[in-house]
């Protein structure tokens, strides 16, 4: 039932782990990380032995990936090693360059497809990208570590995903949310039948309770994860549902956005993360993204604290339809062309699935061709409404996201 004895261990045993590796995780971090070096000089490793005590570090944030690769190119100094030591390198949105591995379970996605039911008599549709970012290859690592078959679909194609997924007998879907939905309809109108398919592992979005309900109806059992390309797993969803289970190589924080200060528990704040990772640590990196800690352990028999799952983004910046789009993005649109004078991005769902309008400021614009502008800054098809110049409000907000999470 479960993947490791690690998720059965009581709050002394991991609390007593954590004293152990923490402070090893520092000085190894000190030692041959130049970054952590850097923003760890002065201080004993020894001295840090609790979660309690992180808060007496500096948060990494991600904003600093950035910079510090931009001089130092292409790891920035956060890794053990150089690009070489590595069996992958990637590159998301920034841009930002990720390194992964071959070993088994490098990313710990494992420890959630197992907790999914998912092993070795399963064949598993990866419908993450493999192109650029990591997310195809991390999925892909955690199906090999319970022992699936994969099959390396990526994104797009679905008239071909339909044929695969019918012909090689597919029982799991991994991807976004909301594409399983469209592949399954379209199969219903080639009239396809892909009733083995009864699972699916979902994350780089949110998952709406309408859309989960959708799959249950149609005898398939959704549950998400969340992770980041830095960190891996993060945090799970288990059987029953009861918010997301903390991965056993992690440990979370929640605080407050803007500050080191952790937060109560039940208060929703950015999350925090520390990850055990020999030749990738992390430590204190600010992930941006919003949840909250939820009271005592799941009924599943995992004991790990849990948090409440995906709850936004400390700056605005959100996920449609699996991508991030950020506020810098729709102020670089607007500043490339000149009768624009303020934009709006606005997320909506509609039939399950993510829409994107992007009110716009101007006079005498062609909106298709404004359409292809924010495509080239944003890689994604939006809805372009103009409205006239003085309109839009005057609150702050440059994307705001009113799909509801519930």
């Amino acid at each position: 039932m479960y993947y490791d004895e690690l998720e059965l261990r009581s709050d002394d045993e991991r609390e007593s782990q954590i004293k152990r590796d923490l402070p090893k995780l520092l000085a190894m971090a000190q030692k041959k990380v130049p970054a952590y070096a850097r923003l760890l000089d002065g201080l004993e490793p020894g001295d840090i032995k609790s979660r309690s005590d992180l808060r007496y570090l500096p948060l990494l944030r991600k904003s600093e990936f950035g910079k510090a690769q931009s001089h130092k190119p292409p790891l920035g100094g956060l890794s053990v090693g150089k690009v070489a030591d590595f069996d992958y390198v990637f590159q998301s949105p920034g841009p930002l360059y990720e390194v992964g591995s071959l070993k088994r379970d490098w990313w710990r996605i494992g420890r959630f497809l197992f907790g999914c039911g998912i092993g070795s008599r399963d064949i598993v549709q990866n419908c993450f990208s493999y192109h650029l970012t990591p997310a195809g290859h991390m999925f892909e690592n955690g199906a090999r570590a319970v022992g699936a078959t994969v099959f390396p679909a990526g994104t797009g194609n679905t008239d071909l995903q339909v044929r695969a997924a019918a012909d090689i007998g597919t029982t799991v879907y991994a991807g976004t949310p909301d594409y399983l939905k469209t592949i399954l309809e379209r199969a219903k109108e080639l009239n396809v039948r892909l009733d083995r398919i009864n699972k699916a592992a979902v994350s780089a979005g949110p998952l709406f309770t309408s859309l989960r309900e959708w799959y249950h109806e149609r005898l398939i059992l959704c549950t998400q994860n969340y992770a980041t390309a830095e960190a891996g797993n993060i945090a799970y969803e288990t059987i029953p549902y009861q918010g997301m289970i903390v991965d056993e190589g992690v440990l979370v924080e929640i605080v407050t956005p803007g500050t080191a200060e952790p937060v109560d528990d039940g208060v929703i704040g950015e999350v925090v993360v520390t990850v055990f990772n020999d030749d990738y640590p992390l430590i204190r990196m600010a992930t941006g993204d919003l949840s909250s800690i939820l009271p005592g352990p799941s009924e599943c028999g995992r004991t790990n604290m849990r948090i409440s799952g995906w709850r936004g983004r400390a700056d605005q910046t959100t996920k449609v339809k699996g991508l991030f789009v950020h506020p810098s993005q729709i102020a670089e649109f607007v500043s490339r062309h000149r009768r624009m004078t303020k934009a709006r991005a606005i997320v909506t769902r509609a039939e399950e699935s993510d829409v994107l309008t992007v009110k716009v400021e101007a006079e005498a614009v062609e909106e298709d061709h404004l359409q292809e502008l924010l495509h080239s800054i944003i890689n994604l098809r939006a809805r372009i409404e103009l409205v006239p110049p003085g309109s839009l409000p005057n609150d702050g907000k440059v994307i705001d996201d009113q799909r509801e999470l519930q």
